[in-house]
């Protein structure tokens, strides 16, 4: 019989150093490789090799939501770049297509079509221009958490202004992306929603 595909792989790092590292060696080897996660506190040595790190499970719940984390890592979550700029887009897809995470990413060029993209699917993540023609982010937004509060909103802009970037949180963004950023800057706005520290992460 075949061996049964395994996706994910969450180490206790109280296990021996031996035996981490046999079982990452073992899950590089296959084919799909899992992704490969240890549990530990904040701040711990990071094995070479792992994915990322999980917050250690104290409590039941704490065990439930790890599982939860590690499923979402495999469903794919709707994303919607907006942005009237097409190289703009363009940018932010190349790095979200590099993700560990499971993403399927569609696009609008301006407020109007992505109010519409949203009623006719759901989304878990958007990342919003601000400096837009039409609506602009901030009305954008306001559409969004009216129209779906459970979508998680991410604001880029190349505006230098700290009284933006606080009618934005209060608005309900749960993350601020100021333009030029780098695909690190994603990498931790995924971090923070998927409540993982990636390996390697300088967010971590």
């Amino acid at each position: 019989m075949a061996a049964r595909q395994i996706d994910i792989c969450v180490l206790d790092s109280a296990l021996s150093d031996p035996v981490k590292t046999a079982v990452v060696k073992t899950a590089r080897l296959a084919q799909p490789a899992p992704v490969v996660f240890v549990t530990a506190a904040r701040g711990a040595t990071r094995i070479k090799g792992i994915n990322g790190m999980l917050a250690k499970p104290k409590t039941v719940a704490d065990a439930r939501r790890l599982a939860e984390i590690c499923i979402r890592t495999k469903v794919p979550t709707r994303v919607l770049i907006v942005d009237d700029s097409s190289t703009m887009r363009r940018i932010v897809r190349k790095i979200l297509s590099a993700s560990l995470f499971a993403l399927d990413v569609h696009e609008a060029a301006e407020g109007a079509t992505a109010l519409d993209a949203l009623k006719n699917g759901k989304f878990g993540l958007v990342f919003l221009d601000y400096n837009m023609p039409g609506f602009n982010g901030l009305e954008t937004l306001s559409e969004i958490r009216r129209e779906n509060p459970d979508v998680a909103v991410v604001m880029m802009t190349s505006t230098v202004d700290h009284a933006l970037a606080e009618r934005a949180y209060k608005e309900g963004v749960v993350d601020f992306l100021k333009k030029p950023f780098y695909p690190a800057d994603i990498d931790g706005v995924l971090e923070r929603y998927y409540c993982v520290h990636l390996a390697g992460s300088a967010t971590a």
